[in-house]
């Protein structure tokens, strides 16, 4: 069953509407609804709240403010990582970002807690704020660590001496904007009081970090907090921890002892959730004239919120991506009093990528030499920092099998030359790599008298395709048919993993889950092998063989479902768990990561600059694939997110508030289809048995890494204008065209 393209398990649910997401669950009593009211200054102190229109507007039951909300549990930096940390809401009347909660207006329609917001009467003292990341540089401090205690600053030789003798050099300074996750579903849910507990419904990626949250917030037992968050609408990180609109319902809750929903509007997303932090980025390559580099350093200035500091790991997918003896990567942060910073897509890989391989672009074109060629002469036999072997390493393959599909021997090494009518055809080439990660995660699977197997945990299925991959495994694992499989996911009372994100959460259940099933296949074999009435009994069970719904052994066999109901008629039950990689002794001896080229032909009309993609392929190695199909649709989607990062997503910030201009989605520009064409993503065939039992790592982000600077460098092949200030924009390609024959 593993790598078949079986369909969605929960494809039938989704299109008939029967798939049921937080804020459409109905629990208890008619619910109210809350709306929330931002701040319209981007720092200073609320001075007074006048609320007395609102409560006596219709229907409203209650406001919230920092004058009224209850005492709430401190963010503990000694939590190691930041989604389980408390989320303090309305705390102070201190502002520390435009748009920051500063009430919640419950009501008993969405509509009257809408308008009633809209007469909350708020005064500030404003203060002048840091809101322009450009003018801030001088402020710059380097951070202690990155995540999981990675350094943030690495030095192997000397860069500069490197970059001295190198015979041919690339230096310079890359812009990439704020960005945003934006999931189809907002941050959304429904709380319910029971007693002394909460049940919430909530949209979320990882279900025990919610919980530890709410509970850390609220000071509550987290036994006391039941989350519940079987259907998620896209995450790409906004989700990976609660936000303001889960701790203003859950306050209300108990205060009112009611139901509550609240969902933040797509514009209040803008304001709240998930923003990618601008970069400035400064990459130096130095190479002898065969192409080999000498030198690398990658240097990344970011912004950070003042208040709460946030490190998007940029410059680490360089310490492994190509050879140089000598090498340097730092990560800077700029204080400002914009939104908080947090992990978007592919974090630290997406913005890295699209400047480094911006950079080794300019390299080959600097050098005369194929880009293809150039990124093959650098690889490197052993990590180039660490000195660990690659556990399994395949990216010249993924560059020569994709070159050769993409038909690049067609490509014109000289910039503006090919023409296609008023078109201008470019070209482009990146490497993609991204660390493969490993965390706690726990699955059990119950096998019962009907033969059915019940896989639990509190993992989550954000639209990835959990619930499908999960019954390939169990089925796989037991010898069962997929309709004999039953997959139980995102509630608090099942076995806890580490959720979805950062592309660990098919590698961790599955695994999980695979080891669940080794564990029940023995206790089912030891069963049947000392019961007298089992055509087992007492047979070698080395040789055994499940499938169909049985198990045989030389030639007898027994139902799964006649094992279980002779010797444990409740259900028989076992657990699997993966742990921390940093217990996981494969990843202290191994650079564990998955690889990919991405090759892009763009078109460029040669008098207005408008720029279209007209194909896309890309070629992944990834390890074991556990579902062809939607694998092959995440790679896409994270591809179509790279074209997307390279042309047209940007976050404006206004420079009077610290607000974001562009808030809604007619003015912050994402693909739509008429933009996409033809793309393709091909996976190799492949097993990583350094990353676990299984062979699999995860691929969700990958598709994004490097597939923007593809584009990128198909523009300047179609054009020869390189941008380095991205999104690659009409106005910044158009004074550079080449001029048209008239």
């Amino acid at each position: 069953m593993i790598g078949q393209a079986l369909n969605r398990v929960d494809g039938p649910l989704k299109v008939t509407g029967g798939a049921t997401y937080a804020y459409e669950f109905r629990d208890g009593d008619q619910p109210l609804y809350g709306f929330v009211v931002g701040a319209t200054i981007g720092r200073g102190r609320i001075t007074g709240i006048d609320t007395t229109r609102v409560e006596s507007s219709p229907g409203v039951h209650l406001v919230l403010t920092h004058q009224n909300a209850p005492a709430q549990g401190a963010r503990d930096l000694s939590v190691p990582f930041e989604y389980w940390r408390a989320y303090p809401t309305l705390s102070s009347p201190d502002v520390h970002h435009h748009g920051e909660p500063v009430a919640l207006v419950v009501a008993a329609t969405f509509e009257q807690a809408r308008t009633a917001a809209n007469l909350v009467d708020v005064e500030y003292a404003a203060e002048p704020g840091s809101y322009d990341f450009a003018a801030c540089q001088d402020q710059a401090y380097a951070p202690e660590s990155l995540i999981f205690g990675i350094p943030a600053d690495t030095a192997v030789g000397d860069v500069d001496a490197g970059l001295r003798t190198a015979e041919v050099q690339v230096d310079e300074w890359y812009t990439t904007p704020y960005e945003f996750s934006q999931p189809m579903e907002p941050p959304a849910c429904l709380v319910v009081p029971d007693g002394d507990d909460l049940v919430v419904y909530t949209s979320c990626q990882i279900v025990d970090a919610a919980r530890a949250s709410i509970a850390a917030t609220l000071e509550l037992d987290p036994e006391r907090v039941h989350v519940v968050t079987q259907y998620v609408g896209g995450g790409f990180g906004s989700k990976l921890r609660i936000h303001s609109e889960t701790i203003l319902a859950a306050m209300a809750a108990r205060a009112l002892q009611r139901p509550v929903k609240v969902a933040l509007t797509r514009q209040q997303m803008f304001s709240s959730v998930s923003v990618r932090p601008t970069s400035s980025q400064r990459v130096r390559l130095g190479a002898e004239r065969d192409g080999r580099l000498v030198a690398i350093a990658h240097e990344v200035t970011m912004h950070t919120n003042r208040h709460v500091e946030f490190i998007e790991p940029t410059a680490t997918a360089t310490r492994s991506l190509y050879a140089a003896p000598n090498r340097l990567t730092s990560t800077r942060l700029v204080p400002l009093d914009v939104l908080r910073g947090e992990d978007v897509r592919a974090p630290g890989e997406a913005p890295g990528l699209l400047v480094v391989e911006s950079a080794v672009d300019e390299l080959a074109h600097a050098l005369g030499m194929d880009p293809v060629e150039l990124r093959i002469r650098n690889e490197p036999t052993v990590d180039p920092e660490r000195g660990v072997p690659y556990s399994d390493r395949h990216l010249v393959e993924c560059l020569r099998d994709g070159a050769a599909r993409f038909g690049w021997e067609r490509r014109l090494p000289e910039p503006a030359r090919r023409r296609d009518g008023r078109w201008l055809v470019g070209y482009g080439v990146a490497a993609a790599i991204r660390v493969h990660l490993q965390g706690p995660t726990k699955a059990a699977v119950r096998l019962g008298p009907d033969g059915i197997a019940v896989v639990e945990s509190d993992m989550t299925d954000i639209g990835t395709g959990t619930y499908t991959i999960l019954t390939q495994v169990a089925a796989e694992g037991l010898g069962l048919p997929p309709d004999r499989v039953r997959v139980e996911l995102g509630r608090s009372e099942f076995p806890p993993s580490v959720g979805s994100g950062g592309s660990w959460g098919a590698g961790n259940s599955s695994s999980a889950v695979h080891h669940a099933c080794t564990a029940l296949r023995e206790k089912l074999l030891a069963a049947a092998s000392s019961d007298a009435r089992s055509p087992l009994h007492g047979l070698d069970t080395a040789g055994a063989v499940f499938s169909g719904g049985s198990v045989s052994i030389d030639g007898a066999s027994e139902a799964l479902g006649e094992i279980v109901t002779r010797n444990c008629p409740e259900g028989l039950e076992a657990e699997g768990e993966t742990v921390l990689l940093t217990e996981e002794p494969n990843y202290g001896a191994y650079a564990i990561h998955t690889y990919g080229a991405h090759f892009a032909e763009v078109g460029v009309d040669a008098d207005t600059a408008e720029i279209r993609l007209r194909r896309m392929l890309g070629v992944f190695s990834v390890g074991r694939v556990l579902n062809a199909k939607t694998a092959r649709s995440q790679l896409i989607g994270g591809m179509i997110w790279g074209v997307s990062q390279a042309l047209a997503e940007e976050g404006v910030v206004d420079m009077r508030s610290g607000g974001f201009v562009n808030r809604d989605l007619a003015q912050y520009l994402v693909p739509v289809h008429a933009d996409i064409p033809e793309i393709d993503a091909v996976m190799l065939d492949g097993f990583d048995d350094k990353a676990n039992v299984l062979g699999v790592k995860g691929l969700g982000e990958l598709g994004i890494c490097g597939a923007g600077a593809a584009v990128a460098n198909a523009v300047f092949n179609a054009t020869g204008v390189r941008v380095r200030d991205f999104p690659i924009t009409i106005e910044k390609v158009l004074p550079g065209l080449p001029l048209t024959e008239v």
